[in-house]
């Protein structure tokens, strides 16, 4: 059904969450950055680890709706189906960080928000230092708890890996709980990853979602259902008539059981296991029923014994008639009674059926605004010219880059591209450019307010990565193999959040061997020429990371992405030359 409650689809985001925080006195909304806290912020980040998550809205009540003493410290929105931009998730952090006890981030594994979310950390990281106080003890955990669908292209180097579905919220349950009990963080994180790696889940859609202000992006005919369709309305491995619940329900539960991933983490055994049924947005409650019955006696059919079943809405793909099941193995022995009192243990937040009204200790937002930075505009002819010559040849680029991307993917890279050339361009005379780590730091914001998607946070993460490489280096040493070397480190930063290497066909084909080649010859000219022949290589390469992945290789043509850097490196060489 394509009907709404709606008033403007570009405030539905900010509506919903106030119409939250009205409804649960205990918790505040950032309006402007879209981040639901509690009131007595100030105590719990005295008292414990804080933890928050966040990702595109649509899901509620994930995540906002699993904010209280017990589960999350906080939560940030995107708009719905997009994750958070990453100056965001940084007002979060800023807000909810923990100096005494540390924080742990928890996401899921979507592309927008492990790279938005490990940005964050990043500058996170790189103003506390830059602000002279000890590195920050901060933690991240990726959910990837779907065994509905496995990318094809996935391979031994980790691939873009399996999605982050409902089984996120046992993870904020178990997580949130050793916190709110005194855990450490790095015992709090080990119980997370421990969920993480044994927790598995699948789902099964009647139909996809209608998006608000946009409508159907699809409809299965009325005597179809998919199988392991995405809480975005992605596709499933499945679409067949529908089935009796008495024989879907079995063959959901079988499928966990008989996944490899499930059979790993088991070992092969049986033992106890978390139930948890969720409804995906759109179905009644007495199908619910049915459902958390039959996959109970399928569970116990299977071998396995659901010592704990949770039945409920917990995280959604908007008005979805549709339900996920997922499965959580539970430890041996007194481990097994340690993780389950963590599960047992109450939990105060509206997302999970209960309800709590803290003491107002009053808000402390002063942490959220982030340290104060000056920078002073400089001038400097050479680079002056380096940002405008970038400027016109991804101009010239840009037709080309467009074409790839409407040929492999969603067609919008050359015009991303050229929106961050051309908000740089235009405020080359407000950048401190005699101060390089301060200009590439404004640049990578400019960036990001400019670009956008995958391929903006990308860049914004290896510009992040190099100003941090350029703090550690006297500016009069900053050589051409000094620049590669920094380079080369930006590089690790990027990895860290992304699996993309040389021989993916990514714009990682032109960036990785330019700077290798100019950290190990010092030349410009050779440097350009290795990244021109990467990005030129991408033509003959199996697509592994990107929108690419779902559509088969055509023409032997080059990554748009790739193609799209070389313009900038030629722009910079040509000008320093």
């Amino acid at each position: 059904m394509s009907k709404h409650f709606i008033t403007d689809p570009k405030t539905l985001v900010k509506d919903s969450l106030c119409g939250l925080a009205l409804s649960n006195p205990h918790l505040v909304l950032d309006e402007a950055q879209k981040v639901i806290y509690p009131k007595n912020l100030s105590a719990v980040r005295q008292k414990q680890v804080t933890l928050f998550c966040g990702g595109g809205s649509g899901h509620e009540p994930a995540h906002a709706g699993f904010v209280g003493p017990g589960m999350l410290t906080a939560s940030v929105s995107g708009h719905v189906f997009a994750s958070p931009t990453s100056s965001q998730v940084l007002s979060c952090l800023r807000r909810i960080y923990s100096t005494d006890h540390g924080s742990l981030v928890i996401i899921k594994n979507y592309t927008g928000d492990v790279l938005n979310f490990g940005r964050a950390v990043e500058r996170f990281k790189s103003e506390r230092v830059n602000a002279g106080k000890p590195p920050p003890h901060v933690a991240m955990v990726v959910v990837d708890d779907d065994v509905g669908v496995v990318n094809p292209n996935d391979d031994a180097e980790g691939g873009v890996g399996r999605r982050g579905l409902a089984g996120t919220v046992l993870v904020y349950k178990v997580a949130g709980a050793m916190a709110n009990a005194g855990g450490k963080l790095g015992a709090v994180k080990e119980m997370a990853d421990y969920t993480v790696s044994h927790t598995f889940t699948i789902g099964c859609a009647l139909n996809a979602a209608s998006v608000p202000g946009i409508g159907m992006p699809r409809s299965l005919a009325d005597n179809e259902m998919e199988i392991g369709m995405g809480i975005h309305n992605e596709p499933g491995f499945e679409t067949k008539p529908i089935e009796p619940a008495s024989v879907l329900v079995p063959s959901l539960v079988r499928h966990i059981v008989d996944s490899l991933p499930f059979k790993k983490a088991s070992g092969g055994k049986t033992g106890r296991v978390v139930l948890l049924v969720n409804n995906l947005g759109a179905t009644s409650n007495i199908e619910m029923g049915l459902v958390t019955k039959l996959a109970t006696e399928a569970t116990h059919d299977a071998g396995f014994d659901p010592v704990r079943v949770f039945s409920g809405t917990y995280m959604t793909g908007l008005a979805m008639p549709g339900i996920s099941i997922t499965l959580t193995l539970v430890p041996d022995g007194e481990h097994g009674a340690k993780f389950l009192a963590l599960v047992d243990q109450p939990a105060f937040c509206s997302g999970w059926t209960n309800h709590t009204r803290v003491e107002d200790t009053g808000c402390t937002d002063e942490a959220a605004q982030g340290p104060t930075t000056h920078t002073t505009p400089a001038r400097d002819a050479r680079w002056e010219s380096v940002i405008s010559t970038c400027y016109h040849n991804v101009v010239a680029a840009e037709p080309q880059v467009t074409h790839l991307d409407q040929v492999m993917g969603d067609g919008d890279c050359g015009q991303v591209l050229l929106s961050g050339a051309t908000a740089i361009f235009e405020a080359s005379n407000q950048l401190p450019l005699n101060d390089p780590p301060a200009a590439l730091a404004r640049i990578s914001s400019l960036v990001e307010d400019a670009m956008g998607g995958t391929s903006g946070i990308i860049y914004c993460l290896f510009l992040d990565g190099l100003a941090q490489q350029l703090h550690q280096v006297d500016s009069s040493a900053l050589t051409p193999r000094v620049w590669g070397k920094a380079m080369l480190g930006a590089l690790d930063t990027l990895y860290m959040y992304t699996t993309a290497r040389p021989g993916h066909r990514t714009l990682i084909d032109a960036l990785e061997p330019f700077a290798s080649t100019l950290e190990s010859t010092g030349s410009l000219s050779q440097a350009l020429d290795a990244a021109t022949k990467g990005a030129a290589a991408t033509a003959h390469m199996l697509p592994k990371r990107g929108r690419a992945v779902y559509v088969q290789q055509k023409e032997n043509l080059a990554d748009a992405g790739a193609v799209g850097l070389v313009s900038v490196l030629k722009g910079i060489v040509s000008a320093l030359q």
